[in-house]
């Protein structure tokens, strides 16, 4: 079982950890008495809080523990103390999965009471969602074992943690250098007639093991290997909850996109038939579809995730600088990484005395915000209420790790019903016998879509063309439509009326898909398109297939553009910045 011991600075949480390792006797042999002695000679007294230090000391030198995680046993199960030094680590570690704690032990001083950072750690053990937490009044032997003193910060921070949806299990009068109520019961605690310290690990509940829960693996990477005529296609991951196994029929979201398991690779092993939580793999697929970095792989008859690119969250902020309405941060879900922006603030709370107001326009450090959170693209998610280790999130900084939080609602965006269209499209497309390594070997270049766009009277159909001409006599395989060319034919059917513009672009999306899948490099020229046409095109094509040239000096593309060039640039010099930014694109 995983525990996180957390609580305020110097309340005692590394002499509570070394006395659980002396008192289970899981100290390497020779260890206490060695640091008893280390301190002798150096004439300090002793403290149990040296043996964690010590060990650390060791780590360092690649032996026996890691400074994050301790083990120990009692007579019923094996555990891992995750220690959680500070707000960042302890929420980082939580959220990014490197520690899945079940239970807790919050520690307070019992001469100092309860502090600010207790109630933050408090707040975060709620918001992860961990419900089973025994408070250890440490530090007795400061007060005198005094019981009035253990009944009024028992009561103070009782009263806490029902504000915010936590019955702690118990609380426990302790003393760490002492060892009172640890293992053992003391006469100094004679008034006390609950359980010990380790009585009340053993008594913690284990949750379900993540293997029952749905299928979910992120997608870490995707190895290819062409040595002695491989052909594989690994996709890399670790699962995080659920099992697979050999012949399971599995589907990859936001995409959509499904096949069946061919094999289960393991590092350095043979292949295994079947595999469950907690096992970094490499799965092969009997029908080379393309999936990327960020993905959720997940089982087609199991409870399909989230999709969308808004959400609700509770968010807990430990930047320096508030976090602001208007500024793009990046989330980090299990391997997806995206750019995110507030969309709302809807309530600030401060952690510490649950002051909270409902008009807050940026979030302050230490606060925290329900808020929805808007990305531009969609991303693959489970609710906190579901499968939590899904619904964690840590919000980046320039580079650091400055919040983190869990998602408890889905949103709709604008994008919604075009985007189910396209999962349903990917779950029952055809595939053809020929891979797109196929592909690249005969055409000697990868799928491209190259969209050219600008006002009314800028040259994009001059440049089109030219672009074409260049790359056709290169020998690439390359296409030029003119929007107009679709909006006459394909969509004859449709009138010109704000209600069917999004579907003018669905379905040049799709023309686009066909093309793309056969190997193309197709170029596409349209009158100003805005950020809501491209949104609509880049939920139906890869993002990674698609570039966009915005030519002229007003952009209406809201960012989107990935080459601006000036309306009067000499057509050769534009056709060439084009070349570069397509350049990884025109050989496999």
């Amino acid at each position: 079982m995983n525990i996180v011991i957390v609580g305020h600075v110097d309340h005692g949480k590394s002499t509570i950890v070394g006395r659980l390792l002396a008192d289970t006797g899981s100290l390497p042999q020779g260890k206490l008495e060695q640091v008893r002695q280390q301190c002798e000679n150096n004439s300090k007294p002793f403290e149990y809080a040296f043996l964690l230090d010590a060990l650390k000391d060791e780590q360092a030198q690649g032996i026996t523990i890691d400074s994050a995680r301790v083990f120990f046993k009692t007579s019923k199960r094996h555990y891992i103390i995750i220690d959680a030094p500070g707000h960042i680590e302890f929420l980082k570690n939580m959220v990014t999965g490197a520690a899945r704690a079940e239970a807790a032990l919050l520690v307070i001083d019992a001469k100092e009471g309860v502090q600010e950072n207790s109630c933050r750690h408090g707040y975060m053990l709620s918001m992860l969602g961990i419900k089973q937490v025994a408070v250890l009044v440490n530090k007795m032997d400061l007060v005198s074992y005094e019981e009035d003193v253990f009944r009024q910060i028992s009561q103070q921070y009782q009263e806490f943690l029902e504000k915010i949806g936590i019955q702690a299990t118990c609380f426990i009068p302790v003393s760490g250098r002492e060892g009172d109520m640890i293992s053992e019961r003391q006469e100094n605690l004679s008034w006390y007639f609950g359980k010990t310290v380790f009585e009340i690990l053993d008594e913690f509940h284990k949750k379900d093991i993540d293997e029952n829960l749905p299928l979910r693996m992120p997608v870490q990477d995707i190895y290819k290997f062409t040595k002695f005529q491989d052909d594989r296609r690994i996709i890399s991951g670790t699962i995080s909850t659920g099992t697979v196994n050999v012949g399971d029929e599995v589907v990859f979201y936001p995409s959509g996109k499904k096949s069946y398991v061919k094999s289960i690779e393991m590092f350095n092993q043979p292949a295994v038939p079947g595999i469950g939580a907690g096992y970094a793999v490499g799965l092969t697929l009997t029908e080379q579809i393309y999936v990327k970095r960020g993905e959720m792989l997940t089982a087609f008859h199991g409870h399909p995730p989230e999709v969308t690119s808004r959400i609700k969250v509770n968010l807990f902020w430990m930047g320096r600088a508030p976090m602001e309405l208007g500024k793009t941060y990046h989330l980090k879900l299990g391997t997806m990484k995206v750019p995110v922006e507030i969309e709302k603030i809807e309530q600030v709370l401060n952690a510490s005395n649950l002051d909270s107001t409902d008009t807050a326009q940026k979030i302050a450090r230490h606060e925290v915000a329900k808020c929805i959170l808007k990305m531009p693209r969609a991303i693959a998610f489970d609710l906190a209420d579901r499968i939590s280790p899904t619904s964690r999130f840590v919000i980046v900084d320039q580079n650091n790790i400055s919040g983190g939080g869990i998602i408890y609602e889905a949103l709709e965006d604008a994008q919604s019903q075009v985007r189910q269209m396209v999962i349903e499209r990917n779950y029952r497309w055809i595939m053809s016998n020929i891979s797109r390594e196929q592909r690249f070997e005969r055409y000697g270049q990868k799928a491209a879509l190259i969209l050219i766009t600008g006002r009314r009277d800028a040259p994009r159909k001059e440049i089109a063309r030219a672009l074409e001409e260049r790359l056709f006599m290169q020998g690439k395989l390359v296409y030029f439509l003119g929007i107009g060319n679709v909006i006459h034919g394909l969509d004859a059917d449709l009138t010109n009326d704000p209600d069917t513009h999004p579907e003018h672009f669905r379905r040049l999306a799709e023309v686009a898909n066909i093309m793309l899948n056969m190997g193309t490099i197709l170029i596409i020229t349209a009158i100003e398109l805005q950020k809501s046409d491209l949104e609509i095109i880049h939920t139906s094509i890869d993002d990674d297939q698609i570039k966009t040239v915005w030519v002229g000096d007003e952009d209406s593309s809201s960012g989107m553009a990935d080459l601006h060039v000036a309306e009067h640039s000499p057509r050769e010099q534009v056709v060439e910045k084009i070349l570069e930014l397509i350049h990884t694109n025109l050989s496999s």
